[in-house]
């Protein structure tokens, strides 16, 4: 078997990271400079001076994304900083280009200042077409998001709360037919409220959910709990309707789906024993899930996904971003709103159809050549409505 970091050092030494550019036009002849620099750009720069717009006609605006961070909140190894965030930058690059055809450029920068944030991806807004925030801290990412979205009008899109959340959702579509349950039925707990928990809790309820426990470590998140911390405070509002207290095991009496992106081996067999018929367990802490799949399976669990690739259901945001991001620019979308993702999920869960789901097939391989294009006309077709 391939020792994958071992093999991930070697090729990154050998090949000095996994970007570089391609000229799309030759430069060849001295006629070729003219027209791709001096003075035939002069023209295509004085075309867009009389129409903005046709930035996207005439430049890489129009298939080019950012993908920004600061280093504060990187996969499973937290702040490191944005050096050694530059290869995460560069891999997930490479995903838009190889699923989904989009240039991407990794911007690591050497600020985890909310204000500094904000104001340098503003600056570099006319260059590009969309941005993507990716490893940012909670709760520094929710302000840094809305303040984007609100100033920009370009798509800006935190793939760790929103990605997350529309392939959990889409997950979750078909694993509830084979329950013959339903979302708005459903007592669901989500175990951990950083960026990906709060967005997951947000997009279910947009999504018809009405009976959600978000748990932290200190127990299940309350409303009327004294000295809330400010950023549960109005998903607060929106959960536990009955001031329910207590701890993971206590949330789970009687929950039919368990929503893990927390820590690893948290959750005990027997606590999945207590939840109703037909359980339904996505464990996605990663590397080490909540609780591995043939514990849960022990344990009672009718249907287990995890993030991990060697597992059945395996939870991936490479099943949404490309395609999200592919149909919005497509669309000359100015946002990623609440409906559109909606819409990808919905054509992420589709992509399997339903003579052919199972307990172990609840959603995409992400190389199923299909999903990107599905995801891309869902929202399309979600932007034009």
């Amino acid at each position: 078997m391939t020792d994958v970091k071992k093999e991930a050092l070697k090729i990154s030494r050998e090949k000095g990271g996994k970007l570089e550019i391609h000229s799309k036009v030759p430069v060849k002849t001295r006629e070729d400079l003219a027209i791709a620099y001096t003075p035939g750009v002069a023209a295509v720069s004085s075309a867009i001076v009389e129409n903005k717009e046709d930035v996207y006609t005439y430049t890489s605006k129009r298939n080019t994304v950012a993908i920004v961070t600061d280093g504060s909140a990187v996969l499973g190894l937290g702040n490191i900083g944005p050096e050694a965030a530059l290869p995460v930058m560069e891999g997930k690059a490479i995903l838009f280009k190889e699923f989904a055809d989009i240039d991407v450029f990794p911007i690591c920068l050497a600020t985890q200042d909310t204000e500094e944030i904000i104001a340098h991806i503003q600056a570099m807004a006319p260059s590009l077409g969309g941005i993507n925030l990716e490893d940012i801290a909670a709760p520094r990412c929710f302000e840094i998001e809305r303040r984007l979205k609100e100033s920009l009008d370009i798509p800006v899109f935190h793939d760790d709360q929103h990605g997350t959340a529309i392939v959990v959702l889409a997950a979750l579509y078909n694993a509830l037919k084979l329950t013959e349950k339903n979302l708005t039925n459903s007592k669901i707990v989500i175990n951990g409220a950083g960026a990906a928990g709060i967005a997951i809790t947000k997009k279910l309820l947009t999504a018809g959910a009405t009976n959600i426990l978000l748990v932290d470590k200190t127990g299940i998140i309350s409303a009327d709990t004294p000295d809330l911390d400010e950023r549960y405070q109005e998903i607060a509002q929106q959960t536990n309707l009955d001031h329910a207290r207590g701890d993971l095991q206590e949330a789970l009496k009687g929950a039919d789906i368990f929503i893990g992106v927390s820590a690893g081996n948290i959750l005990a067999k027997e606590w999945i024993q207590a939840m109703n018929d037909q359980p339904i367990v996505f464990a996605m802490a990663n590397p080490v899930p909540e609780i591995m799949p043939d514990e849960a399976k022990a344990g009672g669990a009718f249907i287990v996904g995890t993030g991990r690739s060697d597992f059945p259901n395996q939870i991936n945001n490479v099943l949404a971003f490309p395609g999200i991001f592919r149909g919005a620019l497509d669309s000359r979308a100015k946002d990623i709103t609440d409906e559109m993702q909606i819409a990808a999920a919905k054509g992420i869960a589709a992509v399997i159809p339903e003579d052919e789901l199972s307990v172990d097939n609840i959603i995409p391989d992400v190389f199923d050549p299909s999903v990107v294009d599905i995801v891309a006309k869902s929202v399309s077709d979600a932007v034009s409505k």
